[in-house]
C-alpha cells in the first residue's frame, strides 16, 4: 500500500509517498515534475521486497515552499535534513534529471549510508561552452536566463509544464496526468522553483558552484566500491552516445540498462522496463 506522508523540514514541509518494507530505495524527481513521475515505478519496485519513498522536492509537488530559495544548494540542504528526519541507516538512490544530480551529490556526502545510485537523464557533465548547444537551445536558454524574459516565459506562460514536459514524452500525455503535473504550479509565484532550476544549468562555467558539484559528482562513477546503474533510452536527451561512452570508459562499478525508445521523461514512456532494470540491479548489488 502506498502511504502519503509529510515531514517538517527547515521551517517548511516535504511530502512523499511511502510503500513496502525492506531496504530503502529513495526516488528523486527533477524539473518540472514531482513524485508523481514515479507512480508506476516506486510501488512496483516495492513489490520486489523494498521500501520505496518518492519525495517531492521543496517547492514542488505537495511539498511546502522554501524559506531559503530554490538553488541546487538549497535543495541539497532540504534533502539532507529530510534524510536525517527519516533516520535511515542505509539507502539506494534513484534520480531523474536534477534528481540524478542530487542523488550523486548525496552519495558523496553520505558514503557510509548510500549503497548504490541509479540515474536517468541527468546532467553528468557541465556544458563547457554555449557553442556545445544546438542553435535553438542556445537561443532558448539565453532567453530563459535573462531577467525579465525568463520570468515571462516560465512564470507567466508556464512553458515548462505546458510545452517542455509533454514534448519530452514519446507517448501522448493524458489530460489527467498532465493536470497532476500542473496542480502544484497554479500561479506564477508557485513556478519559482522551475525557473531557478533552468538557471542552475551550468553553461560556460556559470553558475560556477553548480558546475563544481556536477564535476565532483563524477567521482561517484569512479568509485569501485559503489554500484551505479545508468538507465538510458533511445535517442535520449541529456544521456546520449557520448555520455554513455564516457561512463563505459570511466565507470568502475557501473551497470547499463537500455530501456527502449524515449527522450527525456523516461519514467513516463518506459515504466515497466525501468522497474525490470532496477529490480535486477538491486538484486545483484544487495
Amino acid at each position: 500500500m502506498v502511504k502519503p506522508r509529510t515531514l517538517p523540514v527547515l521551517g517548511s514541509t516535504m511530502s512523499f509517498t511511502d510503500a513496502g518494507s525492506g531496504p530503502l530505495v529513495l526516488f528523486l524527481h527533477g524539473n518540472p515534475t514531482s513524485s508523481y513521475l514515479w507512480r508506476n515505478i516506486a510501488p512496483a519496485v516495492a513489490a520486489h521486497g523494498y521500501r520505496t519513498i518518492a519525495v517531492d522536492l521543496i517547492g514542488m509537488g505537495a511539498s511546502g515552499a522554501s524559506n531559503r530559495g530554490y538553488r541546487l544548494v538549497d535543495h541539497l540542504a532540504h534533502l539532507e535534513t529530510f534524510l536525517d528526519a527519516l533516520a535511515v541507516n542505509e539507502l539506494t538512490l534513484v534520480g531523474h534529471d536534477w534528481g540524478g544530480v542530487l542523488a550523486l551529490a548525496l552519495a558523496r556526502s553520505r558514503p557510509d549510508q548510500v549503497r548504490g545510485v541509479s540515474i536517468l537523464e541527468a546532467h553528468i557533465h557541465p556544458i563547457d561552452s554555449w557553442s556545445d548547444l544546438p542553435r535553438p537551445d542556445q537561443e532558448m536558454f539565453s532567453r530563459l536566463r535573462a531577467e525579465g524574459s525568463g520570468e515571462q516565459t516560465v512564470l507567466e506562460e508556464n512553458i515548462f509544464v505546458e510545452v517542455v514536459l509533454p514534448s519530452g514524452i514519446v507517448r501522448s500525455l493524458s489530460r489527467e496526468d498532465h493536470d497532476r503535473y500542473r496542480a502544484p504550479f497554479q500561479d506564477p509565484a508557485s513556478r519559482a522553483p522551475i525557473l531557478q532550476w533552468v538557471r542552475e544549468i551550468p553553461i560556460a562555467g556559470n553558475p560556477s558552484d553548480v558546475a563544481h558539484v556536477i564535476r565532483e559528482n563524477l567521482d561517484v562513477f569512479r568509485d569501485p566500491a559503489l554500484p551505479t546503474l545508468l538507465i538510458h533510452g533511445t535517442p535520449g536527451a541529456l544521456i546520449g552516445p557520448a555520455e554513455i561512452a564516457w561512463c563505459s570508459a570511466h565507470g568502475q562499478s557501473m551497470t547499463f540498462a537500455a530501456v527502449g525508445a524515449g527522450t527525456h521523461f523516461l519514467p513516463e514512456d518506459r515504466p515497466s522496463e525501468i522497474v525490470t532494470a532496477l529490480a535486477s540491479w538491486l538484486t545483484a548489488v544487495s
